[in-house]
């Protein structure tokens, strides 16, 4: 029923910066918990950003807080991910997920999400 559509990932240098975004279809977006995780090579898929329905509540990822910001246009059905200070250890797919029930607390398990796009390349080189 949903589908999630991710743009914005490319290879960039030490420091750039990229805006991640997610289009989303139907007209439920307004009720999802939205987020973002990202999955390297051989290694599980992690969480980095998540936002409530409102948008009012946020929550990072430790090694991300302070250089990446998320956000949501309802009206619009998108979210947004903005990262800057980027670091090679960001090389990833980036994934946008969305909870169909969501809540004032954000969730961090990949589990919890029932949605999921195909995801964007992004790759950060020294």
């Amino acid at each position: 029923q949903v589908q999630l559509v991710e743009s914005g990932g490319g290879l960039v240098q030490t420091g750039a910066s990229l805006r991640l975004s997610c289009a989303a279809s139907g007209r439920t977006f307004g009720t999802f918990a939205m987020a973002w995780f990202r999955q390297a090579p051989g290694q599980d898929r992690e969480f980095v950003a998540g936002i409530s329905s409102s948008g009012r509540n946020t929550g990072y990822a430790d090694s991300v807080k302070g250089r990446f910001t998320i956000s949501r246009d309802n009206a619009k059905s998108t979210v947004v991910l903005q990262v800057n200070s980027l670091k090679p250890e960001d090389t990833a797919v980036y994934f946008c997920a969305a909870a169909a029930r969501g809540s004032w607390a954000i969730t961090r398990s990949p589990g919890s999400y029932d949605y999921w796009g195909q995801g964007t390349q992004v790759t950060v080189s020294s």
